[in-house]
């Protein structure tokens, strides 16, 4: 055990720059998280103060969107480029998981609001190691490619906010890797990458839960301050995310996640079918 409480544990992730030094404490610290919930003896939550930015390795170089090369995917550069993206994002979800943990934590929410980003944390830390792993299968690593600057500014723009924080966070970005992750999929499989195609049917399958977690504790703090959680949540995606949602959705996934047609179709750039206005 330890005698850390919840919120040191998850700075402490957040002070970790090496990324497979990161994902080994982020799954250490929830195991010891979930033994205390099991034990029936949960860790205090406590106070600790969680950086502005996580700590960062090197590399990867970090540019402007709009800089980053783009490389056709059906190449084997452009497959390692996709991959090194998905690395990218993975190990920033597990700073945003651990980061909600800690900062919000003047705000009173149940334990298993905590159980769900500890659990999601830990799942995007198993995520980034089987990228990792399959970018090592094809002599490539984490930080041989330049990667996006932008990722952490939706969790900047929303470090006051914690309704903001679900629904910019889970309920926008992470909704859109369920729109975009049958793609990846398609194109391992059309390469006959067995080892990547197992790794994204994981990250696929569990992504869902992770949406699910926003959109729950969303309309739980909804309910909370008796709050109409589709227009609270079309009001704080226009103050914080910047320009629309992009179509096409997910829509049999997005629903399974507890997010219905009628919440993001309004927010797109296209007309929105009859259903979802």
């Amino acid at each position: 055990m330890t005698d850390k409480s919840l919120a040191e544990l998850a700075v402490e992730v957040l002070t970790t720059a090496d990324g497979r030094d990161k994902t080994a404490i982020s799954r250490r610290n929830a195991a010891l998280w979930f033994d205390s919930r099991k034990a029936g003896t949960p860790l205090p939550i406590g106070q600790a103060t969680p950086p502005d930015r996580p700590a960062r390795p090197a590399q990867p170089e970090l540019l402007d969107p709009r800089d980053v090369p783009r490389r056709r995917p059906g190449s084997p550069q452009g497959r390692i480029a996709m991959l090194h993206a998905v690395a990218h994002i993975e190990l920033n979800a597990v700073d945003l998981h651990w980061d909600i943990v800690a900062r919000f934590k003047d705000t009173e929410m149940p334990l298993g609001f905590y159980d769900d980003w500890v659990k999601s944390a830990d799942e995007e830390s198993r995520h980034f190691n089987m990228i990792c792993d399959s970018l090592k299968a094809k002599d490539s690593f984490y930080g041989a490619l330049p990667a996006h600057a932008g990722m952490w500014r939706a969790a900047e723009d929303t470090a006051n906010d914690l309704m903001g924080r679900l629904a910019v966070v889970p309920m926008v970005l992470e909704a859109r890797g369920l729109d975009v992750t049958p793609g990846m999929i398609k194109v391992f499989e059309n390469a006959k990458d067995t080892q990547t195609i197992e790794a994204l049917n994981v990250i696929y399958a569990e992504e869902v839960g992770h949406v699910a977690y926003g959109s729950k504790w969303f309309n739980f703090l909804c309910g909370r301050h008796a709050l109409d959680p589709k227009a609270e949540f079309h009001a704080l995606v226009r103050r914080y995310f910047h320009g629309p949602l992009k179509p096409p959705f997910n829509e049999e996934k997005r629903a399974d996640a507890g997010l219905p047609p009628d919440f993001y179709w309004p927010l797109s750039d296209e007309t929105p079918p009859a259903y979802a206005r």
